[in-house]
């Protein structure tokens, strides 16, 4: 191709706007990027963060290497991330002392979600007038979403309240959510992978209620919408652009199709009051999750957004995982009193949740970038705000970091903190690592450079 291609050529039809991912075509000429890759302070390509929260805590003793450093062995809930193993940082220690009660009596799980991510004691109530923190997420997309269509992207699998007594007087809203724009202001997340979808590749809002219906009523595919520009590009493009673009479109077309393929479904069944599933959400947990975690990778890729929260259930979510021979609850087996048999079950529900996890770090890691994936720029904080579900204990949290921040971090390693090490200075060294402007982050203030675990260990 003759000329630079720019970053944010998006291929449009009736009611799309569909990005491209990074092509040779839009970086500077390569006598270009060999003067400043000497120069460069930080990686070529922007670096994502995404924070993903279960709920209701770990089995621990089937979550925690027993070596420390590099060549651990994997436990039983970590097995299906070890494929990741060069990519991947388990990290001990951590604490969030926000979530514990300090005078205000139970609640830890509402608390567990408020301080998640804002590292902030929420204030307990049921009613309007709720405070906790602004959240990591928000300060790292109110400079890292200036160069993108999105600045952060909130998901999630389960609906929830945004009011109302939802555990011991805290209200709704703190276990409902785990990012916020402002400490009062909490964003709610999208359950629904076809709004997603069409949030991320569609351009409804210049669409007329005829055309909207129209496209409903045929069931129009956003690819088929872009077909026409997408061939007219391929055929300005190198053998190596042309190949990324059609692998691309393949994605984003394939989960249309399984999108398609779930609203079939949904016709042939009632909602599921239960799970509080609205339409287009599929009954089938693994599906969901995998579904909005395509999309997730789909995102990053195309550089729609650099920053994405995900709750892979709600604060004491009491969701059964029949699927998994587990039909109790989620939350009530937590209480699990050191029964043997509900301590399996909650193994085998973690369990789950990483091979979901690993599930993403397959796709990120598929997709190339430079030299490397999209998985190399990305750094994932994986984990919860609660360690033993039976205990409600806020210390020793169970946490990952995935992915190689374009270079900023060394994994491969299981790293033990000293007791009490504030989950915020975590936090503080992401911020720093993508760009962010922060100097201090919750209640953590951070140490020097060079001269803390906050700023070193990660490397």
């Amino acid at each position: 191709m003759t000329g630079r291609l720019d970053r944010r050529t998006f291929l449009r039809g009736l009611g799309t706007a569909l990005a491209l991912p990074a092509l040779d075509a839009m970086a500077p000429s390569a006598q270009l990027l060999g003067r400043l890759a000497h120069a460069a302070d930080g990686p070529r390509h922007p670096l994502r963060l995404m924070f993903i929260f279960v709920p209701n805590g770990m089995h621990m003793p089937h979550w925690t290497p027993a070596r420390e450093g590099a060549g651990f062995d994997f436990p039983p809930i970590l097995k299906p991330l070890e494929r990741h193993r060069e990519r991947l940082l388990v990290l001990s220690g951590l604490t969030l002392d926000a979530g514990r009660a300090h005078g205000d009596g139970p609640g830890d799980h509402a608390r567990a979600a408020a301080t998640f991510l804002t590292g902030m004691h929420p204030r307990k109530t049921r009613g309007s007038d709720i405070q906790a923190g602004i959240s990591v997420d928000q300060v790292a997309a109110a400079d890292l979403g200036q160069g993108t269509r999105f600045a952060s992207l909130e998901l999630g699998c389960e609906k929830g309240a945004q009011s109302g007594n939802c555990d011991s007087g805290y209200s709704c809203a703190y276990s409902s959510n785990i990012s916020w724009r402002s400490p009062s202001q909490p964003v709610a997340k999208e359950v629904s992978p076809r709004r997603v979808f069409e949030r991320l590749f569609g351009a409804n809002d210049g669409l007329s209620p005829e055309q909207r219906a129209k496209r409903a009523r045929h069931r129009a595919s956003i690819l088929d919408a872009a077909l026409g520009e997408a061939r007219e590009l391929s055929q300005q493009l190198g053998t190596s652009d042309r190949q990324k673009l059609d692998e691309y479109m393949t994605a984003v077309r394939d989960v249309e199709r399984r999108l398609e393929g779930n609203e079939d479904e949904e016709r042939r069944r009632e909602l599921d009051e239960s799970l509080n599933l609205p339409r287009g959400v599929p009954r089938d947990l693994g599906k969901h999750l995998q579904l909005l975690y395509e999309l997730t990778a789909l995102a990053f890729q195309a550089d729609l957004t650099r920053v994405v929260t995900f709750m892979a259930g709600n604060a004491a979510s009491n969701r059964s995982y029949r699927f998994l021979g587990v039909a109790e609850g989620h939350h009530n087996i937590s209480h699990h009193g050191k029964d043997p048999k509900k301590l399996k079950k909650i193994a085998r529900i973690n369990h789950f949740h990483s091979e979901q996890l690993a599930f993403l770090l397959d796709r990120l890691a598929a997709i190339p970038e430079g030299d490397g994936s999209v998985l190399d720029n990305t750094l994932v904080v994986y984990g919860s705000a609660i360690s033993d579900g039976n205990r409600h204990n806020h210390e020793d949290l169970p946490i990952l970091l995935a992915g190689g921040g374009g270079g900023s971090v060394s994994p491969g390693r299981h790293i033990r903190y000293r007791r009490d090490t504030p989950l915020c200075e975590l936090y503080l060294a992401l911020l720093r690592r993508a760009g962010a402007h922060a100097s201090k982050f919750g209640r953590s203030c951070g140490f020097p450079r060079g001269a803390s675990v906050s700023t070193t260990s990660y490397r």
